[in-house]
């Protein structure tokens, strides 16, 4: 209903000169034009179609499954049950990363958020796209940049971390400028069941144990050890407790949303790996990437990716649709792949439009009250660009100073 709304909204005044595709049928029919268009025989565009729609569908297959396999067994714990307030808040960013989604986050907290319900949206979002398993592993793996002489996942962790911190606060700030509200719990708080919150959220303490080992350890010469302590083993064992702890009449339904998530962004995925291949093997990426500074590069990045999200709304799918695209644009300019990654994470954020379901979810319950479409828009955009300006300024200067 939301994708219904948001489609009418923002589209409804370019229906008549613009065909309202899906993303997969535009990147299909692009690809297919930048083929022909560039000289290549039937076959050879079909052959080059073929190569680059499964050139990263197996890495992504391994991701994306268990981690959505890990959302749906979480979303039926009932996390915030029994929590409250700020609570809610501080849980947000660790939620929308191992929940794989801010949607499901949100919605899981809000119920005790409170007072708190935008410190929460914005929480989760800032969770969602720069803490490790979401946002910086999809964009890493659809980088190519994963694997023994890729990035180290702990890396990927802490960058992320650090580079959170400052976000989440920007968004908080962003709240108590324009909100005002969340100064004072409301009277009626709920007693915090710890003890519940911590057997929750027990599969990412085994998916964290795993990667920090792994970071340590090293190859064991036990191939299937070795796996487990890889990302894709550690999430699929974190996947697995889940749904150990799941209810039995319900896993099914569990693996069953997983497929159809996985499955849709595959899809993605594959059309837009293909339309990297294509464009690639005509366009000479290595002359038109800026070459010698890392700099140009990241903020191309930055921009590109922002391009692809007000375009398509959904952060996941940006994600899965920018990361192969922009990878011969690393591979050629050589700029630093940890940087590439968070350069990706951090445009995406820019915007929450009626377009994305997110700002459907958060302006039906944190923003009920709110009557003017307009301020709603303002609101939610406005702290989405500076939690995203405020994660480049701390990137840029990380950059710098380490160069």
């Amino acid at each position: 209903m939301s994708e219904t709304l948001s489609t009418n909204t923002v589209t409804s005044a370019s229906k008549r000169f613009v065909p309202n595709l899906p993303l997969v049928v535009w990147m299909v029919l692009l690809t297919l034009a930048i083929g022909f268009g560039g000289g290549l025989r039937a076959d050879q565009v079909i052959s080059e179609f073929n190569l680059g729609f499964g050139r990263a569908l197996g890495e992504f297959a391994l991701i994306l499954l268990p981690s959505f396999t890990l959302a749906a067994a979480l979303s039926r714990q009932h996390v915030a049950s029994d929590a409250a307030g700020r609570t809610a808040a501080l849980a947000s960013p660790v939620a929308g990363a191992g929940m794989i989604c801010p949607d499901t986050a949100y919605a899981a907290l809000s119920p005790a958020a409170g007072r708190y319900k935008l410190d929460t949206a914005f929480g989760a979002y800032a969770g969602f796209k720069l803490l490790y398993p979401a946002g910086p592993l999809i964009v890493a793996a659809g980088l190519g940049a994963l694997g023994p002489d890729g990035i180290n996942p702990m890396m990927l962790m802490l960058c992320g971390l650090g580079l959170a911190l400052p976000v989440w606060a920007a968004g908080a700030v962003w709240v108590r400028a324009v909100d005002g509200r969340p100064g004072s719990e409301s009277g009626n708080r709920q007693h915090i069941n710890t003890h519940h919150l911590l057997i929750a959220f027990l599969p990412f303490l085994l998916l964290a144990a795993l990667l920090i080992i792994g970071g340590f350890v090293g190859g064991t010469g036990n191939a299937f050890l070795d796996f487990l302590l890889m990302p894709k083993g550690a999430l699929l064992s974190a996947a697995i407790l889940a749904m150990l702890q799941t209810p039995p009449e319900a896993r099914r339904a569990c693996l069953d949303s997983a497929v159809r998530r996985t499955g849709s962004l595959l899809l993605i995925i594959g059309t837009a790996s293909a339309f990297g291949a294509v464009l690639t093997g005509l366009v000479p990426l290595d002359r038109l990437a800026p070459q010698g500074n890392g700099m140009l590069v990241l903020l191309a990045l930055f921009g590109l990716t922002v391009l692809f999200k007000l375009a398509q709304g959904s952060s996941m799918a940006t994600f899965a649709a920018i990361a192969p695209v922009a990878a011969p644009i690393v591979l050629a300019s050589g700029a630093n792949e940890i940087a590439a990654v968070f350069a990706i994470c951090l445009g995406s954020f820019i915007a929450i439009l009626p377009n994305d379901s997110y700002y459907w979810l958060v302006r039906r319950d944190a923003l009920a009250d709110e009557h003017s479409e307009g301020r709603a828009i303002f609101i939610l955009t406005g702290g989405a660009i500076v939690q995203a300006l405020a994660g480049l300024a701390t990137l840029v200067f990380v950059v710098a100073l380490w160069a």
